[in-house]
């Protein structure tokens, strides 16, 4: 049927072209059919099994859509009836296409076993130092890898152009210029790799660690193949590359547990009595949920000519909710010593002998003037 409605005012390679472009996209539905039918019962048996299945059909569902009919263009083009150049130009375009979706495939089996290594330990605790561990080296190792499948796919596709094979066939038989500029030119990448790779295996940051880096707190909020964003205190995000991380010294509070000591500093008279500061933080402690019930501790640290120094330590289990308790302590005993012993607040006193003579001179004679009238 086919062949008698091609007959009719076309020449021979007009034929040929239509017909091979009608087989074409036949073979292309038939691929999708397939396709169809063979992710429609995957779809039912995964409903049936257990999660991971599910996981890798979901996964593949999307890249097999575009796989099974490029292979199915790729399986029917050498027996098409078409000039060399056509089928040498349509075989290149398919095997593209079927390496770039192949790359595709790949990426989405490397994602989903990042996704299932995961979520095999369950869900993650408050302050869960395993799960960071685990959830940061995965990141990581999941992102060189689907870097390096990038790279293969970029590089396989272009090796099929002739004119690329040459080129690098140049590259590879000469060590001078030239391998020296593509050298240059991939350091950058190469070396996000490999501090990618030293992170993830070495751990000195990991997801969530709370970090000071060039002088600014914040928390590590993702880690790629080739930088660290840090949230900072405010919303703003700071972007550094990994090799920062390797290079440059930092400070982190939570490298192998989340709890911190705090300081509160407090400046009094030499009238303020230590001890009822020492009472009056154990009752403040009690009442608060923000104290981890391990650390506590009142000392008078210097004093000077004006008053004495006390220094007053606390713990809590993050460094957000140490914040909030060094705040919530501070307020407390600012307080205390407002209320109970006001003379002990810091001031300024100036000794006169003669000014104190005349307020004593001045009170005398106020009082004789009030006693007629008393």
């Amino acid at each position: 049927m086919i062949q008698s409605l091609l007959r009719h005012d076309l020449t021979q390679a007009q034929h040929d072209g239509l017909l091979a472009l009608i087989i074409i996209v036949l073979a292309l539905v038939v691929g999708i059919v397939a396709h169809r039918v063979a992710f429609g019962i995957l779809t039912r048996l995964a409903s049936k099994r257990e999660l991971t299945f599910g996981m890798i059909v979901r996964r593949l569902n999307r890249p097999a859509a575009y796989i099974l009919p490029l292979l199915a263009v790729l399986a029917i083009v050498p027996a098409l009836q078409l000039p060399a150049a056509w089928v040498s130009r349509v075989e290149h375009l398919t095997v593209i296409l079927t390496i770039a979706t192949a790359a595709w495939g790949m990426v989405a089996l490397v994602m989903l076993g990042a996704d299932y290594t995961k979520g095999y330990g369950g869900k993650p605790r408050e302050d869960d130092l395993r799960f960071r561990q685990i959830e940061t080296r995965v990141n990581i190792l999941s992102r060189v890898a689907v870097t390096i499948v990038v790279i293969v796919a970029t590089a396989t596709s272009l090796m099929t152009f002739p004119a690329v094979r040459a080129i690098g066939a140049t590259l590879l038989a000469s060590a001078g210029l030239a391998g020296l500029a593509v050298g240059l030119a991939t350091r950058p990448l190469l070396e996000n790799l490999v501090a990618g790779i030293q992170i993830a295996l070495t751990q000195p940051i990991r997801i969530d660690d709370v970090v000071i880096v060039e002088k600014e707190f914040g928390r590590v909020e993702e880690i790629t193949s080739t930088y660290v964003v840090v949230a900072l205190w405010d919303r703003r995000r700071m972007i550094l590359p990994l090799t920062y991380f390797i290079d440059k010294p930092f400070e982190t509070w939570t490298r192998h547990t989340t709890d911190l000591i705090g300081v509160v500093m407090l400046y009094t008279d030499y009238t303020m009595p230590v001890d009822a500061l020492r009472s009056e933080l154990d009752r403040v402690l009690v009442e608060t949920p923000l104290w981890d019930g391990d650390v506590k501790a009142v000392q008078v640290t210097d004093t000077n000519m004006h008053g004495i120094e006390v220094r007053v330590l606390v713990s809590a289990r993050n460094a957000p909710t140490l914040f909030d308790l060094r705040c919530f302590v501070r307020e407390k005993l600012i307080a205390f010593v407002g209320e109970r012993y006001p003379s002990a607040l810091p001031a300024t006193r100036i000794e006169a002998p003669a000014l104190m003579e005349r307020a004593k001179d001045a009170r005398a004679i106020a009082e004789a003037l009030g006693r007629p009238g008393a």
